[in-house]
């Protein structure tokens, strides 16, 4: 569902991500008091009476000054508006009508965008119309005064906000793939959601750590919607100091527990660190389905061997995610970008796939035949009576058989491999379930007979 956009503009410190999760219900925005914390747009949905829409969180806007990110979260600010229906303009009412605040003021007079005028701050409703009253002389219609820590106040906002909101009806439905992109700083996340999305949505930059939030945006290919989740660069914990980024890594976990997909992005000329194991555990932790996506192709030396060195390395380094299709890319230039989107359509529809009990039995039985479970050293033979898919996302089939410990790990990898072979899974962790349960021969259980294999 592609739901209309409205944009959070101010000055950087006055409250935007406390608003935006005032808006939104949920503590995702980063809020910590520091300038700079947002830098790339963030996207939140929210809704009020019978409207949904989506609050693009944007960076503090600086005019007059070019040093450090200021210029590209300008950029930013720009994009996000030329995508919205609406904008709210936040000011601090503490700290009162400022010199930048003018300048923005005078910026959105000459966009086509209609603007609401947040005073945020506000903490008392007796002097919130006094500290708002100031606030006139921008020219951008009546200052709502509001406390967006509080939540008083927003109500008046969103009632004039309304009007430039579309309803549900007017809003064309489409489901949503949510694919996480994750991985170690600088392998290039950002860059590679920018190919994605065919424009600069993230911040670009060789230092560490540019993007702190996790930033939503939904794209649409073919006739379905991807939401895209770009997140901090994850490093090793006892590098990471309490503050934005150690904020920003927690949204990152976050965003591996909602996505459907999570593109693993690996820089090829680091290879597969410790750091990259450690995230792939955490992927296969959360049960989510996975591409791996080694960056940075166009920077390595190639030869006939190269590919199959390389494959091999990912092999040999990330063996227990063998499931997860494997892409070489480059997000700079944009080799084979156009692919990923496949992949990720194939781990999801992987993710969620459904077979029936019955069909589980056949592979069970052709299983069993070709390969019988193992005898322990007294004599004593493991059996399968059957399984049934319990819950997908990630697929899960309970496997009920007469003693768990009698089938050991080379038999149940066996068993996982059949599934996958005969059932697809592609792209997604595959859960067993080893249930011992003594039955016999001819005995229902669940509406289903249980038959030895």
């Amino acid at each position: 569902m592609m739901l209309p956009i409205v944009a959070i503009i101010g000055r950087p410190n006055v409250g935007k991500s406390a608003l935006v999760n005032r808006l939104s219900g949920e503590q995702d925005a980063i809020v910590y008091d520091e300038p700079g914390i947002t830098r790339d747009r963030t996207y939140r949905p929210a809704f009020w009476q019978d409207r949904e829409f989506q609050i693009v969180d944007t960076g503090g806007l600086v005019f007059d000054d070019d040093t450090e990110f200021l210029p590209f979260i300008r950029e930013q600010a720009q994009a996000a508006l030329a995508e919205a229906v609406a904008a709210i303009f936040v000011v601090d009412g503490q700290m009162g009508l400022t010199a930048g605040d003018e300048e923005i003021a005078a910026w959105l007079r000459t966009q086509n965008v209609p603007t609401v005028l947040a005073v945020n701050k506000c903490e008392s409703e007796k002097q919130g119309l006094s500290q708002a009253a100031e606030f006139w002389n921008l020219g951008l219609g009546e200052p709502y005064p509001l406390s967006a820590i509080h939540g008083n106040g927003t109500a008046e906002l969103l009632n004039d906000l309304i009007q430039y909101l579309p309803t549900m009806d007017e809003i064309e439905d489409t489901e949503e793939i949510k694919v996480a992109i994750i991985g170690r700083p600088n392998v290039g996340k950002s860059s590679l959601l920018n190919a994605l999305t065919g424009e600069n949505r993230s911040i670009v930059s060789p230092v560490s750590g540019t993007t702190r939030d996790a930033i939503d945006m939904v794209i649409e290919r073919n006739g379905k919607a991807y939401r895209l989740i770009d997140t901090a660069g994850i490093r090793r914990k006892k590098n990471v100091d309490y503050g934005a980024e150690f904020f920003g890594i927690n949204r990152a976990f976050k965003a591996i527990k909602r996505a459907d997909v999570v593109l693993f992005v690996i820089d090829v000329l680091d290879g597969v660190t410790e750091q990259d194991l450690k995230l792939a555990g955490r992927i296969i932790e959360e049960g989510r389905a996975a591409v791996i996506i080694a960056n940075k192709w166009d920077a390595v030396e190639k030869d006939s061997h190269t590919i199959y060195e390389y494959q091999k390395m990912l092999d040999d380094r990330l063996f227990f995610m063998e499931w997860a299709e494997r892409l070489f890319v480059s997000a700079m230039t944009g080799k084979r970008v156009d692919n990923i989107l496949d992949l990720v359509d194939n781990a999801a529809e992987g993710h969620k796939k459904r077979v029936s009990t019955a069909v589980i039995n056949e592979v069970i039985e052709e299983a069993v035949k070709w390969h019988s479970p193992p005898t322990t050293r007294q004599g004593k033979q493991g059996r399968i009576y059957y399984g049934t898919q319990v819950t997908s996302k990630p697929p899960t089939i309970a496997l009920f058989v007469n003693d768990p410990k009698r089938l050991d790990n080379n038999y149940r990898r066996y068993m996982e491999k059949q599934f996958r072979q005969q059932l697809g899974f592609k792209g997604t962790p595959l859960k067993l379930l080893w249930r011992g349960k003594r039955l016999r021969e001819g005995e229902n259980m669940g509406g289903t007979r249980a038959t030895k294999v």
